[in-house]
Formats: C-alpha cells, sequence, structure tokens
C-alpha cells in the first residue's frame, strides 16, 4: 500500500478533499441535471487517484468535475453525467479505490467509446488536461456593441469550457468612474452628441484605454499564473491587443478577413475540422525574455495611425486629426511587461467581435432602452442617432478583421448553433494556440 502524504492534492474541489458532487447544482446552474443522476450511494466512497511517477500525492475524484471536463470535448452534460457515474460504480464495484491517473482515464476512454465518443473527444479530453495541467495563458476577448449578446455568449462559453473567470469591462468602467478620478462619463459613449464619427472613435478608444488599465491587475495574474479568462464588453479596443508594441504589428495574427455566419455551416461534432485552417491570435516573443501582453494604456503614433487607418476602412471622410490623436496619449503610463521563464507556455490571445442584424439590434436595443434604468440615465435620447452611433462603433471593431479579428453574426432564432459553433471553434484555437507554443499536451500529472 502507498504511503499517504499528510498533504491531500484534490484538483478542483475543496481544501478538505471531500467530493464535490454535492455541488453540482450551484456550480453550473444553467445546465439541466437529471434528479435521478443528481446524487447516488457511490458518491458516498471515496476512490483516490494517485500522481505523478512515484505516487505520492492524490486527489479524491470527484464525477461531478469529472462530468464537467466531458462536456468541454462536447459531450452532451447528461451523457457526460452518465459516463461520469459509470466510471465511479466500476472503479467502486472492483474494489478499485486507489487507482493511478493513467488507469484511471484507460477506463474512462473506454466508457466513452462504448458510448460513441471515440478519438475526436479523446483527444479533445487529452488536450485540454494537458492545457489545465501546464497551466497555458488564455484570453478571449468578446467585443461588440450593446444589446448584441455579449454577456450570455461569455457566460455560456465559460461553462462550456470549464473556465471560472469573466470579466465584464462595464463593471470595471463603473468601478473606475465612480472610485478614481478617471475621465469617464455615467452617459455611454454612444449615447452622447458628437460632431463626427472620427469624434467617436476617438472618445471610444481613449475610455477602452482606460478600461484597459483597469484590467492590468487581473491580466499580469492571468499571465502569471496561467488562469484562463474570458473578457467581455463593449470597451474592448482589438488595437490595444493585437499590437504587439515591440515590433509595432498585429502580434501573431494573419492577414485573412473573417467574418464567420455559424448558421451557414454544417454545426455538428466536426465543426473543429471545417474551421482548422482559421488563423489564432497567440502573442509572439521578439526575445524570449519578456511578453508584452498589449501596448501602453497611453498609445503610440503606430496605434494612432492604425485607428486612422481603420476609420479610413470605415467609408469615413477623413482620419483623426492630430490633437485627437493626442488626446489618445493622456493616460500614457509604463508599459505593462509580463516577464516569464523562456520555456514557459506562449499565451493563447483569441479576440472575437459579436454582430447582430441591424432589424434584430434595433429590436433588442429599444426593448432595453424602454428599461426605467436606463431612461432615468438618458431621458433625451434619439434612437436613429443612437443606432448610427452604436454602427459606427460596429464598423470600427469590424474593421481589424484583417488582422486576426474573428467577426461572429449573432441571431436570436440562431444561438444555440451560434454557441455549438463557438465552442468548437475556441478548441481549435486552444489547440492550434497549444501547437504553436511547442508545448505538447500531456495527462495532468
Amino acid at each position: 500500500m502507498k504511503k499517504e502524504k499528510e498533504k491531500e492534492v484534490v484538483v478542483g474541489s475543496p481544501a478538505s478533499g471531500e467530493d464535490s458532487d454535492d455541488k453540482q447544482r450551484s456550480s453550473f446552474p444553467s445546465a439541466r441535471f437529471s434528479t435521478r443522476n443528481a446524487s447516488s450511494k457511490y458518491d458516498f466512497v471515496k476512490v483516490k487517484v494517485w500522481l505523478g511517477d512515484n505516487a505520492d500525492h492524490y486527489y479524491v475524484l470527484s464525477r461531478f468535475l469529472l462530468s464537467r471536463m466531458l462536456t468541454v470535448t462536447k459531450i452532451p452534460n447528461h451523457v457526460a453525467i452518465k459516463i461520469a457515474l459509470e466510471l465511479k460504480k466500476l472503479l467502486i464495484d472492483n474494489s478499485l479505490l486507489d487507482v493511478s491517473q493513467s488507469d484511471l482515464e484507460v477506463n474512462l476512454f473506454k466508457l466513452m467509446e462504448r458510448r460513441g465518443y471515440g478519438d475526436e473527444y479523446i483527444n479533445r479530453y487529452k488536450m485540454m488536461t494537458g492545457f489545465h495541467h501546464q497551466r497555458v495563458p488564455l484570453v478571449i476577448l468578446v467585443c461588440g456593441t450593446a444589446c448584441v449578446g455579449k454577456s450570455t455568449i461569455a457566460t455560456q462559453l465559460a461553462q462550456r469550457l470549464n473556465l471560472p473567470n469573466v470579466l465584464q469591462t462595464d463593471m470595471v468602467y463603473e468601478l473606475l468612474r465612480t472610485s478614481t478620478d478617471a475621465p469617464l462619463a455615467s452617459i455611454p459613449v454612444w449615447a452622447r452628441e458628437f460632431g463626427s464619427s472620427e469624434e467617436l472613435i476617438t472618445e471610444f478608444c481613449r475610455e477602452c484605454r482606460v478600461v484597459r488599465k483597469g484590467l492590468a491587475g487581473d491580466l499580469k495574474k492571468a499571465m502569471k499564473d496561467g488562469k484562463p479568462i474570458i473578457i467581455e464588453g463593449i470597451h474592448l479596443d482589438p488595437s490595444i491587443y493585437l499590437v504587439d508594441d515591440d515590433n509595432k504589428s498585429p502580434s501573431g495574427v494573419y492577414s485573412e478577413n473573417k467574418e464567420i455566419n455559424p448558421v451557414v455551416m454544417t454545426l455538428d461534432d466536426n465543426a473543429t475540422i471545417q474551421i482548422k485552417d482559421i488563423p489564432v491570435g497567440s502573442s509572439n516573443e521578439s526575445s524570449g525574455d519578456s511578453l508584452i501582453l498589449s501596448s501602453n494604456e497611453g498609445v503610440s503614433a503606430d496605434q494612432v495611425e492604425a485607428v486612422s487607418n481603420s476609420i479610413k476602412s470605415m467609408g469615413l471622410t477623413a482620419s483623426i486629426p492630430g490633437h485627437k490623436g493626442a488626446s489618445l496619449r493622456e493616460l500614457e503610463t509604463e508599459k505593462t511587461t509580463i516577464s516569464k521563464m523562456k520555456s514557459g507556455p506562449k499565451p493563447i490571445i483569441v479576440p472575437i467581435v459579436l454582430k447582430m442584424a441591424e432589424f434584430d439590434h434595433k429590436a433588442l436595443l429599444e426593448e432595453w432602452i424602454s428599461s426605467r434604468t436606463f431612461y432615468d440615465k438618458c431621458p433625451d435620447l434619439d434612437n436613429e442617432k443612437l443606432m448610427a452611433n452604436l454602427k459606427t462603433i460596429q464598423d470600427y471593431l469590424c474593421s481589424f478583421t484583417s488582422q486576426g479579428l474573428t467577426v461572429v453574426n449573432v441571431s436570436a432564432t440562431t444561438f444555440p448553433q451560434t454557441l455549438d459553433w463557438l465552442h468548437g471553434y475556441l478548441l481549435q484555437c486552444i489547440e492550434q494556440g497549444i501547437n504553436e507554443s511547442g508545448t505538447a499536451p500531456v495527462a495532468a500529472a
């Protein structure tokens, strides 16, 4: 019998080492769990899964956490719950209360294959366990204007991919506005009056950089600790995250236009194969000693030019004047440079812009504007002017497709298909990012 150390390692569960199955409903509220499978007599028996070459530490198997990991591979939730229960039943019935990680996975993969989820799903499982074990930094940016489903998409993707951290730029904006001296207005930028589209975009970019400064701590922690994070909101300027300040060029992206309408694609379990040629924004290193997550919270001349070029590509008559560019430099600070070991994995940065058809977008927006909370803040609004402002911001965001940004068309009638496509797309991005960093996926150890 292996000698147990006093310190017990429990992956994804409380420090006490108790099985986490009793937290099933509270941790995953939007999923529909079967009452029959919500609890089992097998949950009262602990199975220790030993890790490492010398099997010197272990974690307690949780079928809930295992089922969550299986849903990441795109196995339906109700099937994942059954597979996890079958695995624990198999181990307990055969008195395998101490099992190695490799033996656990052998039995798990056999159960997956028995239910028709073969090599494709097994490879995804191996990839994601390796991804979490190696702590590869992952930043998913869900950009878009108001009322296009950013929060819903981000929350659902976090649940599907088992990612615990979702940040909303709206909350950061309000915290900065109310608790600091940051130059931010209470009225949203798209609900204000501007003399021209150039002035609107200039102010939008300035506010995005203020919010970026507020996100600096969370982003630094995500990069340093390798914790995946999803950031969603309107205050995400792609030029901040796509420009490598050392090379003055888009960081790790390709010049290929990418506007995706998931509805017209075959949305099945092979969706990732259909998009395998879509490039992924994975940050590069110039020297190998440090990684620039983004440019200054201030802005370089190259970024002013990038914004100016984006405005030109939108069909506007003029670029940002010199004094407008100067206003973008109000927040100049030191670069956010995150030091890391040369052998460490490079971060995977996946920017996505959500776009909605004008008719659907207008209907949702009018419903939101009619709400008392918003109306009390902005009582005098011209809906047509408001829609025009949002269209200007949307065109600006979509203008970065040539720098690797993916634009996804969202529709209320095809939302599940869009979500399913994004799930597969992000898995493909993670796989490609791991391959590009030269980090081979391995099982958790």
